[in-house]
């Protein structure tokens, strides 16, 4: 067990890019950052499977709309380094919610200086732009949506509707912060945006090329290649069925049952395996500082 329990921890570790990570989520010992242990972003954002679940689905997502897929596709070296792009997001989700107060800030100006040289024409015509507000907007919904959606499906089907609230309102700030508008605050507002949303987003050849690297990035090794197929369709699972039509990824019933039975399996393992991270770390810095 204890190999087992090694092997997996590395396997996240490499996914994650969590030991090339400079930043340090124990100190200072006085700063909750953004949101702090009582925040319903720290407990959303906790449980790494939920985690890589969600962040896979959310991509899906966020590529449906033309303009997010254009700024990708035109700007991002996804095609050779598809896994160095999800270590990138799963960095900067991170550290904005458990890293300290200057880390977070520090991060989303980094953020904000790269979208600056993110824009260009799409292939309908359009000015694309990363720093566009609507588009922040958008992108943020389809990932807090997907990692919510992770959530409540793996790690905590009972979580309560204003705690669901509260994290959507809570997690806002990020949006808000990068040049957001009009950000949704609610269970409620979120599936009123996507319902309007709908008619804006397209799959194309462009989107099932980027659907199809996602969803065959990552390590060759026996383990992680099992495990990834695994979460993946667990990733796809969590969207809405329109979206995955639209894919032309939808799963058949079998298909989802197995996934979810498989997923729910193997979460308890992975929590036991994994350690020294972002979370634990940030939660020992808080308890270091009522000692």
């Amino acid at each position: 067990m204890k190999r087992i329990r090694t092997a997996i921890d590395a396997r996240v570790a490499d996914l994650t890019g969590r030991r090339q990570s400079v930043i340090d989520y124990a100190r200072p010992a006085n700063d909750p950052g953004l949101f702090g242990p009582g925040s319903a972003v720290w407990r959303v954002h906790g449980d790494f499977t939920a985690m890589l679940c969600g962040g896979i689905g959310a991509l899906l997502l966020q590529m449906l709309h033309p303009l997010a897929l254009a700024g990708v596709w035109d700007h991002s070296n996804f095609r050779a380094d598809m896994l160095g792009r999800l270590r990138r997001t799963s960095q900067f989700i991170a550290v904005t919610t458990y890293g300290s107060s200057t880390d977070a800030l520090a991060a989303i100006e980094r953020v904000k200086r790269i979208h600056l040289g993110v824009e260009g024409i799409a292939p309908d015509g359009r000015h694309y732009s990363a720093s566009d507000p609507e588009l922040l907007t958008w992108v943020h919904v389809a990932e807090t949506s997907c990692f919510l959606a992770a959530h409540l499906r793996y790690r905590d089907p009972a979580l309560p509707t204003q705690v669901q609230d509260r994290y959507y309102a809570e997690s806002a700030r990020i949006a808000l912060a990068l040049g957001a508008r009009q950000v949704p605050a609610s269970r409620i507002e979120v599936e009123e945006y996507l319902r309007q949303m709908r008619a804006e987003l397209v799959c194309d050849d462009r989107t099932r090329e980027v659907a199809r690297l996602l969803l065959a990035a990552g390590p060759d090794d026996f383990l992680t290649k099992h495990f990834g197929r695994l979460f993946k369709r667990a990733g796809l699972d969590l969207l809405p069925d329109w979206a995955t039509t639209r894919l032309g990824l939808r799963l058949g019933f079998v298909q989802r049952q197995t996934v979810r039975t498989s997923v729910r399996t193997l979460a308890p393992l992975i929590r036991y395996s994994v350690r020294g991270t972002a979370s634990e770390r940030a939660k020992q810095r808080m308890k270091d500082a009522s000692s």
